[in-house]
């Protein structure tokens, strides 16, 4: 049987394919299904989006690069499609607002068009899925390499965007979830031979990461955070950043950090009774909460006469 001749057409059709049954049939969580905000999806020069009354249309994109943000012999193809949307949609997270629909840039070698983008739309279609996020088109081209560009579209109800731009002096410094697992899991990829398989929880935090929606959303809807940004580049970048934006500074307690420890352990002060004057220990777990990226949590300021204390935050300090 002669093989199929590779072309962006037949690309984009087997992309297209892969899609469009399981969006037909996705449905919705109590609102609108995201299907139906698209006036026009793919197949045409470009999609038609219906945006929601009494809303802002937030925008974002990014890049997924072969040999830059992962490696195809090492991460599994299906963990690939998974975060590189998720990736887009945690900046949606930072901005208390929902996930509408995305476009997808691909370039890719022939070599992975078969079994390796099959797996890779498996994990895109689940990622898609999980996050009420609608494929609305994109385009495709080859290269020796895989690029992959995501762009979303989300809403939020207008005037509830949490944005980098509004922490005040004084104002409690939060973040959700633990810092470093995705670094840590990163490391063990690194050193295992082969592509991943392991269930260790910091592998999957950095094959499988999942954004703080329903945090973004609820401190966007009650009016909880001053300013906001999501956790992409590890801690010592995002919060200059945040600090930049809101000409603010920030003082932070290295021990009230939730850094990587044992799961019976629940902050750093616990960990180090348990690890003694071990400074090798000590920095790692230090170095892995301030400088690992892809942890993709929430780091965001909140007035100091509406403290929180909800798991999975916690309060590292103030902003100066």
């Amino acid at each position: 049987m002669a093989r199929r001749r590779f072309t962006e057409d037949s690309l984009l059709a087997k992309i297209a394919a892969g899609f469009a049954a399981k969006q037909a049939g996705k449905p919705s969580r109590g609102r609108a299904a995201p299907r139906k905000r698209l006036a026009l999806g793919m197949g045409d020069d470009a999609a038609l989006f219906r945006p929601t009354r009494g809303s802002e249309i937030i925008l974002t994109c990014d890049w997924f690069l072969e040999g830059t943000h992962f490696l195809r012999d090492k991460h599994p193809p299906d963990s690939v499609g998974w975060k590189c949307l998720t990736r887009a949609v945690s900046d949606i997270a930072a901005m208390g607002g929902a996930p509408r629909c995305f476009l997808l840039s691909l370039a890719i070698p022939e070599s992975a068009t078969r079994d390796w983008l099959d797996k890779f739309l498996r994990g895109l279609r689940g990622a898609a899925q999980h996050f009420d996020c609608v494929l609305a088109g994109g385009d495709a081209t080859k290269r020796d390499e895989i690029l992959i560009n995501i762009s979303v579209v989300g809403e939020v109800a207008a005037g509830e965007a949490l944005r980098r731009d509004g922490a005040k002096a004084g104002d409690l410094l939060y973040v959700s979830g633990r810092l470093g697992e995705a670094e840590s899991g990163l490391r063990l990829l690194r050193q295992a031979k082969h592509a991943a398989t392991s269930n260790n929880p910091q592998l999957q935090k950095h094959l499988y990461p999942e954004p703080r929606l329903a945090l973004g959303q609820w401190l966007a809807k009650n009016r909880m955070a001053t300013a906001a940004i999501d956790l992409s580049d590890g801690l010592s970048s995002d919060l200059p950043r945040l600090c930049a934006a809101s000409n603010v500074g920030a003082r932070v307690d290295a021990t009230k950090l939730p850094v990587v420890v044992p799961r019976t352990a629940r902050s750093w002060r616990q960990h180090e009774q348990r690890i003694g004057h071990n400074s090798t220990l000590k920095n790692d777990a230090l170095s892995l909460a301030l400088d690992g990226g892809d942890d993709y949590e929430l780091l965001f300021t909140v007035p100091k006469s509406k403290e929180l204390r909800i798991p999975p935050v916690l309060e590292i300090g103030r902003a100066s």
